[in-house]
């Protein structure tokens, strides 16, 4: 018997999985129309002045020029990017085997893999609150359990942290990972002091959980070196991830993590693409090598710490007095929290009407929280706009006050 037609509705054949993602997340970002006018304070975009352009195409007219069939066929990795890796971690005091590397087509790769080595749908994992919105989604689109932890001024509250693994392991539950961003934190900027770090590792280490210790931004320092990686004081429970992205340029698209090989290990197997081949991987290696990148990444410091002042300067004579900010002392945000009677759901509107946008802090947790919370970017426009952009952000608040 022929069976009848069947409706051309294709729901049916989602995962769970799916169909859980199908659900409005407490990340999503709904931002009202903005227009061309409109000075964008939202996104941790790199400044496209920096990027350096002169030094991509003297590496690449060098490849192409000597290693065409090399750097165009297919081939691994190019092994020296490791090595440079490698390199810049011994530096800071983490010494690393060819096992314990893995490259990656953005951090980002690397947070969407984790999951699928870690853990299963349902897994509790803990994540500071708020935190980097891509990580945060990308862990809730996977079904995981979230468990939110706070961030100070000093980083994960681990205090807090501490209760909740104790609470967890009383239910029989041992959480699949600590997902943290202690240096300059995406959005609120904090750093994580040394003794909080040995702290954090020493509690991950008690209660056998793994941390992922995101840095897209220790390089970003505007004043002294910064405390020790988490990797660095104790190898066994921490996989780092790092990027070339905020450095370099983010449409390179090449990042890594180090740490355990067994992790390491499955991370490459379920990279199921393969390497990152031969040609971009030569391409980051050879711009980065003799001292040049590091020469860069001075020059990035110079202009961003110059940019956040002006940010500092203008929230300082422009907003309201009762609305609190952080003063970071590295990457690409001022995170701002807002007095109860100017809610985000009433500032954003007001404010891209003013032709000024910004990031909720709603986006930037798992359960809801943030609505009196914003995220300011200085790192993509000029400074002239950032100033601009701010002073429009303070105008609409004082009219919204006097509304």
């Amino acid at each position: 018997m022929i069976p009848s037609p069947v409706t051309a509705d294709v729901q049916h054949l989602f995962s769970k999985i799916v169909q859980h993602d199908e659900s409005i997340s407490p990340m999503h970002l709904d931002l009202p129309n903005e227009t061309h006018d409109t000075i964008s304070l939202a996104y941790g975009d790199a400044d496209p002045a920096l990027f350096p352009v002169d030094a991509l195409i003297a590496a690449v007219d060098s490849m192409l020029t000597g290693n065409l069939d090399i750097s165009l066929n297919y081939a691994p990795a190019y092994a020296g990017l490791v090595a440079l890796v490698q390199a810049r971690m011994a530096r800071q005091n983490v010494p690393l085997a060819r096992n314990e590397v893995l490259l990656a087509n953005g951090s980002s790769q690397i947070l969407s893999l984790l999951p699928q080595i870690l853990c299963n749908p349902g897994d509790v994992i803990i994540v500071e609150g708020p935190s980097f919105l891509g990580a945060v989604e990308t862990f809730f689109n996977c079904g995981l359990t979230i468990e939110t932890v706070p961030v100070r001024d000093d980083g994960l509250d681990l205090d807090i942290l501490e209760s909740t693994l104790a609470r967890l392991a009383t239910q029989g539950i041992r959480a699949k990972f600590i997902y943290t961003i202690p240096t300059f934190q995406n959005p609120t900027g904090s750093l994580m002091p040394l003794a909080n770090r040995q702290r954090l590792v020493a509690l991950a280490a008690q209660y056998g959980v793994i941390i992922i210790e995101d840095d897209a931004y220790g390089d970003l320092h505007f004043e002294n070196p910064i405390p020790l990686k988490l990797i660095a004081i104790d190898p066994t429970w921490v996989l780092y991830v790092g990027t070339f992205s905020k450095i370099l340029a983010p449409g390179v698209r090449m990042a890594w993590a180090c740490g355990p090989a067994e992790i390491i290990k499955r991370l490459n197997r379920f990279k199921t693409e393969g390497s990152n081949g031969p040609f971009m991987t030569r391409l980051v290696a050879q711009v980065s090598a003799d001292g040049w990148l590091d020469q860069h990444i001075a020059i990035l410091n110079a202009h961003y710490a110059q940019k956040c002042q002006a940010m500092l300067d203008t929230i300082a004579q422009t907003f309201p007095s009762d609305v609190r900010y952080n003063r970071p002392l590295g990457g690409f945000f001022v995170y701002v929290y807002l007095p109860n009677d100017l809610p985000v759901s009433r500032l954003l509107p007001a404010a891209i009407a003013n032709g000024v946008s910004f990031l909720p802090g709603t986006t930037c947790y798992a359960d809801g929280q943030g609505t009196h919370e914003i995220r300011l970017a200085f790192s993509f426009q000029s400074q002239e706009k950032v100033v601009e952009g701010i002073r429009r952000l303070g105008a609409t608040m004082h009219q919204l006050r006097q509304a």
